[in-house]
């Protein structure tokens, strides 16, 4: 059997949350996410203009297992400067660093941080240069 045509990309996300108000804050009031549908209060979809992240409360039994399979979620920077910048902006509004701003062997850079849910985020600048180089 042939394999299908490529996908048109990954641009969903989902994830079960315990914090979530908080959650909702740090991504809407931090990171600029805007709300694209909430269809209940258990539930709230988030973007950015081209991707979409969904928050669903967790159960009030639900423990995730360890280790858990999501490494991490990246958010894209237009300008490797603004890693910097993030990473003092929300250092100053207390978020959890996991890890300082870096440069990495491939050009990129970025550092990492928990959600208040302690989901770790990534924020990463990928030179243009590399990014013309990726098919979708």
């Amino acid at each position: 059997m042939q394999r299908p045509k490529p996908t048109a990309g990954l641009h969903h996300i989902a994830l079960y949350i315990k914090q979530f108000a908080e959650c909702e804050y740090f991504y809407t009031q931090l990171l600029g996410m805007k709300v694209d549908w909430r269809p209940d209060a258990d539930n709230l979809y988030l973007t950015s203009g081209n991707d979409n992240l969904a928050l669903h409360r967790a159960p009030a039994n639900f423990i995730p297992t360890k280790p858990q399979r999501l490494d991490h979620i990246g958010f894209f920077l237009n300008e490797r400067e603004e890693v910097d910048t993030w990473h003092t902006f929300l250092s100053a509004h207390q978020v959890k660093i996991k890890a300082p701003p870096k440069d990495h062997r491939d050009g990129t850079r970025s550092f990492y941080c928990s959600d208040p849910d302690g989901n770790t985020v990534q924020m990463i600048y990928i030179p243009s240069e590399k990014l013309n180089k990726i098919k979708y």
